[in-house]
C-alpha cells in the first residue's frame, strides 16, 4: 500500500511552506488501525499542503517502508502505533510517539504537535512516548516480546529431548531411563538440554530489550541466566521463568534510567556499547545474587523442612500440596523444593512421595496443550503450535513446554496450573501411586518404574482436564472483562483481540473486527496472484465457474467485482426484515448460503453467534460486521444489507446498526487476502460521503457499484 501523496509539493520540506513527513503506523492485530491510521495521516497532510509517506506495519508485512534517504529528508516523524517500532532509524528527527488511535481520531493534531516533539536521541523504544498512560502498554508489550522469542528456545529444546529420550534411551532395572555416553542421541539430548538452558535467559534479555533497547539486551540475558543458576546464591533451585521476568523488568528500567544520567559528551559514544552494558550487568547481577538470591535460597530451605513435617500428614493433603508446588513455577525454588523433597525419599524406600510428584510433572504442559484444542478461538495460531509441542513434551515428562503460556498469561494459567497439579498429586496420593526414578510423565510408567500405573493415568488425566478447563474457563471470564471495559476500538478491532493495557476508543467507519476470531493472529500465507486491474486475486476462493460469474455480472449490471467477487448481488439486501441482531445475521446468511458457498448455514449461524457473545461488532457510526471463520462454508464469502430502522448491536457510540456486513470465511482461508479485503474495507468505511451514498443507493445495483469503489 503506497500511502504517499503521488506528486508532493514542490517547496514542501524545511525551505517551503510544506513539510515533509514520515509516519509509521501499526497495531497488534495489524488489520485495521494500522491502516485507518495510515489513511487519515495522509488525507491530513495533504490537506495541509504537506508531503508524507507512511509505512504500514500490519499482519502481512512492512509496506511502504522508508528509505534510509526518506528519513534523511524529512523534517518530522510521526508513530501511531500500539506496538514496538524500531525507532534507532530516526535518530536526530524530532519524533512523536502516540497509539494508533490517535492516528485515526486526530491526525491534524499530530502534524501540529509533531512539529514540537523533542528530537529523539537514540534512547529505549519507549523513550519517545509522549501520548500519555503508555506504561502499563510498555510493560504488557515488553512481556510480549520476551515469551516471543523464548517460544523457539521451549520448543526446540523440549522436543530434542524429548525424542533423544524415545529413540535412544535404554530401560534400567529400577524403570528409569539412560542414554549412553556419547551417543548420537546422547549428542542430540545435550543440544536439547542447551536450548531448555538458554530459553530463561532469552526470556529475561528480550523482556529488557523492549524496554531499554539494545543496551539493556546484555544485562537482560545475563541476569537471566543468574536467576536460573540458584548455585550463584546457594540455593539449590534457580528462579526460573519467574525470576526471568524479575530480571528482564528490572534490566529494562535500569538501562532506561542510566541513558538519562548526564555524562560529557566525550563520553557519549561509548555509552551504549560498553558504559551502559557494564554498569548495569554488574549492578543487576550483584543485587540478584545478594538481595534477591538470599530470600530464595531461605523460601527453599524452609519448604523443604516444611514438607519433611507432612510427610505423616494425610497422603492426599500431601499430594495435593505438592503438586500445587510442582505446578507453580515449572523449574523454580517452590518447583524444585517439591521435586528434589519426593526423589530424595526414594533412596530411604519412600516411593510414593516421588509417585505424587511424578502424576502432577506432566500435567501443566498437557494441559495447556489440550486447552488450546478445546479452545481454538481464545489462541493464536502461534501459541496453538505451542500447545501441541506442550503436549508432546507432557508425554516425557518436560513441564518447561508449559512456561510461554504461564509468561504469557500468568494470572490466568498458574492458578489453572496449580488446579491440576493438586488434583494429580491428592489422586496419587490416595491410591498409594509409587515412582521409582526421579522423572515424572507418562513415559516412567510406559517403562516400568511406576506402581499403580492404571491410577497413575487416571490421576494425570484427571489433573489435566482440570487445568484445561479452567484455563479456558480464566482465559474467557479475562477476555470477556477486556470487551466490557474497552468493548470496540476505533479500527472494529474489538477487546477479545486487544491487551488489557490498549486503551479503547470508538471511532468513525470502524470496520475490520473479523480479526477477533483470531483470523488476525494466525493468518496463513496464502497465494497470491495479480488480476488485471494489480490488485491480488482471492486466496483460498478457488476459481469461479463460467456460470457463476455470468451470475454475477448479470445480477450487478455490469458493476465492478467487488471485495475480488467475495459480495455478489447474490449476496446484497437492500432492506432487513430483521428486528434484532439474531434475526439479522439469520437473513445475512440465508443470502450467503444462495451463493452455494454455504455448507451448513445453521452452524455459521452458530459460530457468527458465538463470536458475538465475546464482544459486540457493532462498531458505531451505524456500522456492524458480524463475522465467523468456520469450515461451514468452502469459501470466503461476504453479505451486506441495510436496515431502515436500525438494529440494536452494543455499538458503543450508541448508535443502532444500518449498514451491517456479515463476512464467513473458511479456516484455511483467513491469511493474507483476508486481511487485505479487511484493510481496503475499513479505510473506506471511514469516509462519510462513502457510506452516505452507502445508505442512499436506489438498488442492488446501485449498493455493487457504490461497494465497487472499493479498491
Amino acid at each position: 500500500m503506497t500511502t504517499s501523496p503521488a506528486d508532493p509539493p514542490k517547496d514542501a520540506g524545511k525551505g517551503g511552506q510544506g513539510l515533509k513527513l514520515l509516519a509509521v503506523t501499526a497495531c497488534p492485530t495489524g488489520i485495521a488501525h494500522t491502516y485507518m491510521a495510515a489513511e487519515k495521516l495522509t488525507r491530513a497532510a495533504e490537506s495541509l499542503g504537506h508531503a508524507i509517506k507512511v509505512e504500514t506495519q500490519g499482519s502481512i508485512g512492512v509496506e511502504n517502508a522508508l528509505s534510509d534517504n526518506d528519513v534523511k529528508d524529512a523534517d518530522f516523524v510521526i508513530i501511531a502505533a500500539d506496538k514496538e517500532v524500531d525507532r534507532g532509524r530516526f535518530a536526530g528527527k524530532r519524533v512523536l510517539a502516540v497509539g494508533v488511535a490517535e492516528g485515526i481520531h486526530h491526525p491534524e493534531r499530530l502534524i501540529e504537535r509533531v512539529q514540537s516533539a523533542p528530537v529523539y536521541e537514540g534512547g529505549g523504544p519507549a523513550a519517545a512516548e509522549s501520548g500519555g498512560g503508555r506504561e502499563r502498554s510498555v510493560a504488557y508489550k515488553a512481556l510480549m516480546n520476551g515469551v516471543s522469542y523464548m517460544i523457539p528456545f521451549v520448543v526446540v529444546g523440549g522436543l530434542l529431548i524429548a525424542i533423544s529420550l524415545a529413540l535412544g534411551g535404554h530401560p534400567q532395572a529400577d524403570g528409569g531411563l539412560v542414554i549412553p555416553d556419547g551417543s548420537f542421541w546422547k549428542h542430540v539430548n545435550d543440544i536439547g538440554v542447551i536450548g531448555f538452558t538458554l530459553m530463561v535467559p532469552i526470556l529475561s534479555g528480550y523482556i529488557a530489550y523492549a524496554i531499554g533497547d539494545r543496551p539493556a539486551l546484555v544485562p537482560g540475558m545475563i541476569g537471566g541466566w543468574i536467576a536460573n543458576t540458584g548455585a550463584l546464591y546457594d540455593s539449590k533451585a534457580g528462579a526460573g521463568f519467574i525470576g526471568a521476568i524479575v530480571t528482564g523488568f528490572l534490566a529494562g528500567f535500569l538501562v532506561r534510567w542510566i541513558k538519562k544520567v548526564k555524562v560529557p559528551r566525550f563520553v557519549q559514544p561509548i555509552m551504549p556499547i560498553i558504559v551502559i552494558p557494564i554498569v548495569a550487568t554488574t549492578g543487576l547481577g550483584l543485587f540478584f545474587i545478594y538481595v534477591i538470591g538470599r530470600p530464595i535460597s531461605w523460601v527453599f530451605t524452609h519448604l523443604t523442612g516444611w514438607l519433611g513435617g507432612m510427610t505423616g500428614s494425610s497422603a492426599i493433603l500431601l499430594g495435593a500440596v505438592l503438586g500445587l508446588m510442582i505446578a507453580f513455577d515449572m523449574g523454580g525454588p517452590v518447583n524444585k523444593t517439591a521435586f528434589l523433597f519426593g526423589a530424595g525419599l526414594i533412596a530411604s524406600g519412600n516411593q510414593t512421595v516421588m509417585g505424587m510428584c511424578a502424576a502432577a510433572i506432566p500435567v501443566m504442559p498437557l494441559g495447556q496443550g489440550l486447552a488450546t484444542l478445546v479452545r481454538k478461538r481464545l489462541y493464536t495460531e502461534q501459541e496453538r503450535e505451542t500447545g501441541m509441542a506442550a503436549l508432546f513434551m507432557g508425554l516425557f515428562g518436560i513441564s518447561e513446554g508449559a512456561i510461554p503460556f504461564a509468561a504469557a498469561r500468568p494470572a490466568q494459567v498458574i492458578p489453572a496450573n496449580m488446579l491440576g497439579g493438586a488434583v494429580a498429586g491428592a489422586v496419587a496420593g490416595m491410591a498409594g501411586v509409587s515412582d521409582a526414578v526421579p522423572h515424572g510423565g507418562p513415559i516412567v510408567a510406559v517403562l516400568g518404574a511406576v506402581g499403580g500405573v492404571p491410577v497413575f493415568f487416571v490421576a494425570v488425566v484427571a489433573g489435566t482436564v482440570a487445568t484445561a478447563l479452567a484455563t479456558v474457563a480464566l482465559v474467557d471470564v479475562s477476555e470477556r472483562r477486556k470487551g466490557r471495559r474497552g468493548a470496540v476500538s476505533a479500527a472494529g478491532v474489538v477487546a477479545a483481540d486487544r491487551p488489557e493495557s490498549e486503551p479503547a476508543t470508538v471511532g468513525a467507519g470502524a470496520v475490520a473486527a473479523v480479526a477477533a476470531g483470531g483470523a488476525a493472529s494466525g493468518a496463513s500465507t496464502g497465494s497470491r496472484t495479480a488480476t488485471e486491474d494489480g490488485s491480488p486475486a482471492a486466496a483460498g476462493a478457488g476459481p469461479r465457474t463460467a456460470t457463476e460469474a455470468d451470475d454475477e455480472e448479470d445480477g450487478k449490471g455490469g458493476a465492478p467485482d467487488v471485495l475480488s467477487g467475495y459480495l455478489t448481488a447474490q449476496t446484497v439486501r437492500t432492506q432487513l426484515t430483521a428486528d434484532d441482531k439474531e434475526a439479522a445475521i439469520r437473513e445475512l446468511a440465508g443470502l450467503a448460503a444462495g451463493t452455494g458457498k454455504v455448507a451448513d448455514a445453521a452452524e455459521l449461524v452458530r459460530v457468527a453467534l458465538a463470536r458475538e457473545a465475546q464482544g459486540t461488532t457493532g462498531l458505531g457510526e451505524e456500522i456492524a460486521i458480524p463475522h465467523a471463520k468456520t469450515d461451514a462454508v468452502t469459501a470466503p464469502v461476504v453479505a451486506f444489507a441495510r436496515s431502515a430502522d436500525g438494529i440494536e448491536w452494543g455499538a458503543l457510540d450508541g448508535t443502532l446498526a444500518r449498514l451491517v456486513f456479515l463476512i464467513a470465511v473458511p479456516e484455511a482461508a483467513a491469511g493474507d487476502e483476508h486481511l487485505r479485503i479487511l484493510a481496503l474495507l475499513s479505510r473506506k468505511l471511514m469516509d462519510t460521503d462513502f457510506r452516505a451514498r452507502l445508505q442512499g443507493a436506489e438498488d442492488e445495483a446501485a449498493v455493487l457499484r457504490v461497494l465497487g469503489e472499493i479498491r
